[in-house]
């Protein structure tokens, strides 16, 4: 049966705003007729869905029918998914779980080939994807590009494989995701040039435009840890069919506070142009990825949301073929129980295994964390030493970081960080990326063993250990997410993350940001289950 609704449209590409009467049936727009209307104050705004250009799924700890759930509600229709971070643990098999996963509710995933699964040789990962299986995953419509290209040093080195990976997305028309930050110049240069399109790592102005005029498109991520919307969003009057909006990676209390919605509304404060906004938001991203969202034409698949205006982008109604899935702050998304996949074979840990021989130099290499950023600093600090041993320094808040292999049994690589602000216990994770072995910052080695301990036992998911108490929120699915109910884990984190804080962390989002302290290229220093490693010289360092 047709359904009608009456609205204000927002024709974004011709920059006009008029009453229409919009039917649709069986999913699709049947036509779109513009009307006389005596109060049109009093009609809401209707535009095409909000599209996150740019995202991990399991970053929010929730499996794609949970994370639809969430997402509806702040007007998102539907996500371009990178899903390499269960591919590093679980390979072809992870990857088929998400696309299975994601077919039980009405959203529209658009999931890649992950193009970098190890994303380097200088950590364990879970498992490996081939370039057969990017060829196999690629000639399927439902992958509709291949995912972000973090080995980039291999682009201008001309690594065999990864020019192989990306002949095969040539060869079949797929999109190509980059992932290069601080990359400019020439070497910026020869990266678009093998094919590359689009970057989300860009944390400067400069280096922004420095890919625009190159020809590169660029996305504006605003997640829980990495933010680059103040340094970015001055591009979008200029370049309006060049850029995209993206969380990346955004754990489920953020997500359940708001989504793309967000980014719009600080653009709009900012004074940007609202037909360029509502460009990257919803229509960049579908022409880019060829996505099989509905744009507001007749013909069109019915995707849309209903606003109540055009500054807080409050939605009042979100629609996806034709079927509403949301009103209100209301999901009628009802996902089924979700089965589990997992990878996840070490046993428990000793203390005296975390300790660091003091090896005579004067100074040691410390990782410099920085808030809102997934870059680091690269340190040289003194470090006291005891009994023969290098021990942390709460005074300056040097910490000390450990990465556990979670595939099998290994030596633990050791060092130490510095502005997380802990003053007691140890925060662990399983997720990190992105070969998501355990992760842990701690002030004493008796509780980072805990901590450690903890998500051995519950086989993944993120923990929190003081004098006095332990919390634990179990991720079964890879190490990575949960199958509960998402509003139920988005509570379960943000008490954990309360307890965090309560021990002295500093950072806005400590765990998001600790997930990102083993990931390899991002620079400048990182830490593996192999090892301290310089990301800057892409080497490991003594």
């Amino acid at each position: 049966m047709p359904q009608e609704i009456i609205a204000r449209l927002v024709d974004i590409e011709n920059k006009n705003i008029c009453p229409v009467r919009l039917i649709f049936s069986a999913g699709i727009i049947q036509s779109i007729e513009a009307i006389t209307y005596t109060d049109e104050t009093s009609l809401p705004f209707l535009t095409p869905g909000f599209i996150d250009a740019h995202v991990h799924i399991e970053s929010s700890m929730l499996v794609p029918s949970e994370f639809a759930r969430l997402a509806v509600v702040h007007g998102t229709v539907g996500t371009v998914s990178d899903p390499h971070e269960i591919a590093n643990v679980c390979g072809m098999a992870g990857v088929e779980y998400m696309l299975e996963n994601a077919k039980t509710v009405p959203f529209k995933f658009n999931f890649g080939a992950p193009s970098c699964v190890p994303a380097t040789i200088f950590e364990t990962a879970g498992a490996e994807i081939t370039v057969d299986d990017i060829e196999d995953l690629l000639k399927r419509d439902e992958i509709k590009y291949l995912t972000e290209m973090m080995n980039f040093p291999g682009v201008l080195f001309d690594d065999e494989v990864v020019l192989a990976k990306i002949a095969v997305a040539k060869a079949l028309e797929k999109p190509i995701d980059g992932h290069a930050p601080g990359l400019m110049g020439k070497d910026a240069e020869k990266y678009i040039q093998a094919g590359i399109s689009t970057d989300h790592e860009c944390f400067t102005y400069e280096e922004a435009l420095d890919k625009l005029q190159r020809g590169m498109k660029i996305l504006i991520r605003e997640g829980s840890a990495a933010k680059n919307f103040e340094a970015l969003i001055p591009l979008l009057n200029d370049y309006p069919s060049e850029i995209m909006f993206c969380s990346d990676d955004k754990h489920p209390d953020s997500l359940v506070e708001g989504h793309i919605d967000q980014i719009c509304q600080r653009a709009v404060e900012k004074g940007v142009d609202i037909y360029n906004v509502l460009q990257a938001a919803c229509i960049n991203p579908i022409k880019h990825y060829k996505l099989v969202i509905g744009l507001l034409n007749i013909g069109d698949p019915a995707d849309f949301i209903l606003l109540n205006n055009l500054a807080d982008f409050e939605v009042i109604a979100t629609y996806i073929n034709g079927e509403k899935v949301a009103e209100k702050g209301k999901s009628f998304i009802s996902s089924p129980k979700a089965k589990n996949i997992n990878n996840f074979s070490c046993e428990e840990k000793n203390v005296n295994e975390f300790a660091i021989k003091a090896i005579g130099e004067e100074l040691t290499p410390v990782i410099g964390a920085i808030e809102g950023q997934l870059i680091t600093h690269k340190l040289m600090l003194k470090v006291p030493v005891k009994d023969g041993n290098l021990q942390v320094d709460l005074e300056n808040d040097v910490l000390k970081i450990a990465v556990v292999n979670r595939y099998h049994q290994a030596k633990i690589a050791t060092s130490f960080i510095k502005n997380f602000g802990l003053k007691e216990g140890a925060i662990a994770s399983s997720v990190a990326h992105d070969s998501h072995n355990i992760v842990v910052i701690g002030v004493d080695d008796e509780s980072i063993c805990q901590a450690v301990n903890a998500l051995i036992n519950s086989k993944g998911g993120i923990s929190c250990v003081s004098k006095t108490n332990q919390m634990v929120l179990a991720l079964p699915v890879a190490g990575l997410m949960s199958t509960e109910d998402g509003y139920e884990v988005a509570k379960k984190y943000t008490g954990i993350d309360l307890m965090a804080k309560q021990l002295g962390a500093t950072l806005q989002s400590p765990f998001m940001t600790l997930s990102f302290m083993a990931l390899l290229v991002i620079p400048s220093l990182k830490l593996s289950d192999l090892g301290l490693f310089d990301g800057d010289q892409f080497k490991f360092i003594n």
